[in-house]
């Protein structure tokens, strides 16, 4: 799972990459220094991780990534080809949600490429561009749709889907803005791969001054909600990520900062993809691994579970699920089996994990209970 990270130029977007993934891309002082998209893997942070691998002694912490991709900056006319604007678009749509990094600091050595700072119309040439984008899309696929539908060859819903969206868009919304307010649904636009059905997440690159007023931040809040914005200041995070992890979180608690701003931008955006972390631990490692929110146990990929506990190598009552309430009665005195109505495991499954226990799965237990 990707996030693009776009922008303006020199609004800090590889500056915040940098950080991200402690890669040095270039980061200049004029419009397209990035042609190319660069891509990095960044590891979630997860307090848990560390606590499983304190109690399992694992040799190894592997943590969930998020992948983000830094793409060249956008400017006004992007749609009809103006700077890199046909590779913008292509770049973005391979994307799987839109990070918009939105300058909102005063550098007279770093030059704007519209003149002026204005989070609101940067935020507007971006939305504009994508819009636009989208709208050439939908003109295209309009007469084609329009006959499968006629021919019955596809339903009549993908043609009403493409004209509500029309309207949307023209109305200048982003389809993900509509999603989010009123529910519309875009499953039959799904095949036209457009660009502002795509997740959004807005990144602030400010100052000192603006992350200590809340007022300020509020009001660039207003401008994107009721999507969560993040707020963070890329020179500083640059710095942050060059120091060893002690002389970082020195750093971060002089600033009166509990989470640096890349940790925040790292956990909202595994958020904003639907994702969430299965948690797998051992004396070989503690490992995180990515699956989607509402996955069940059952439903967790056969490569998260260590190989030598997979169901092929042990025996058919040991592949049930162990429910919460089932954890429960593991830390407690058995009940009488008479009272035991658990659909997930059986009775004798309970028992030979109860008379198994060590000290290290009841706190392990304990530990999932209390997280």
């Amino acid at each position: 799972m990707t996030i693009g990270i776009v922008g303006l130029p020199n609004v800090g977007k590889s500056t915040m990459f940098n950080a991200l993934t402690k890669n040095q891309v270039l980061a200049a002082n004029y419009p397209f220094a990035t042609i190319e998209p660069n891509v990095g893997v960044v590891p979630l942070p997860d307090e848990r991780l560390t606590r499983l691998s304190e109690i399992f002694s694992s040799e190894r912490i592997l943590n969930a990534t998020v992948d983000f991709v830094d793409i060249a900056g956008i400017v006004r006319g992007a749609s009809e080809g103006e700077g890199l604007g046909n590779q913008f678009l292509a770049n973005i749509r391979e994307a799987d949600a839109i990070c918009q990094v939105i300058r909102g600091f005063v550098d007279d050595d770093v030059v704007h490429v519209d003149g002026k700072i204005s989070p609101a119309d940067d935020i507007d040439t971006i939305n504009t561009e994508l819009i636009l984008a989208d709208l050439q899309t939908l003109e295209k696929a309009r007469p084609r749709i329009e006959k499968e539908v006629k021919g019955k060859r596809a339903p009549a819903e993908q043609l009403t889907a493409i004209d509500a969206a029309t309207e949307i868009l023209e109305g200048g919304r982003t389809l993900y803005q509509a999603m989010q307010a009123d529910k519309f649904d875009v499953s039959a636009l799904r095949e036209l791969q457009l660009m502002t059905v795509k997740p959004f997440l807005y990144v602030f690159n400010v100052d000192d001054e603006v992350l200590a007023d809340e007022d300020k931040k509020n009001e660039m809040r207003a401008l994107v909600a009721p999507v969560e914005a993040i707020f963070l200041d890329a020179k500083f995070e640059s710095e942050l990520a060059e120091l060893d992890e002690e002389e970082a979180r020195e750093m971060l608690e002089s600033t009166g900062q509990e989470e640096s701003g890349l940790d925040q931008l790292a956990r909202v955006g595994f958020d904003t993809l639907g994702l969430q972390t299965y948690l797998t631990a051992g004396p070989k490692e503690s490992r995180a691994w990515t699956i989607p929110k509402g996955a069940t146990a059952p439903r967790r990929p056969e490569s998260s579970i260590p190989t030598s506990r997979r169901a092929s190598s042990r025996p058919k009552s040991y592949r049930s699920t162990i429910s919460t309430r089932t954890v429960r009665w593991l830390l407690r005195s058995p009940p009488a089996r008479s009272g035991w109505k658990a659909r997930t495991t059986s009775w004798s499954t309970a028992t030979s994990w109860s008379s198994g226990l060590t000290s290290s799965v009841i706190d392990t237990l304990r530990y999932v209970l209390d997280s």
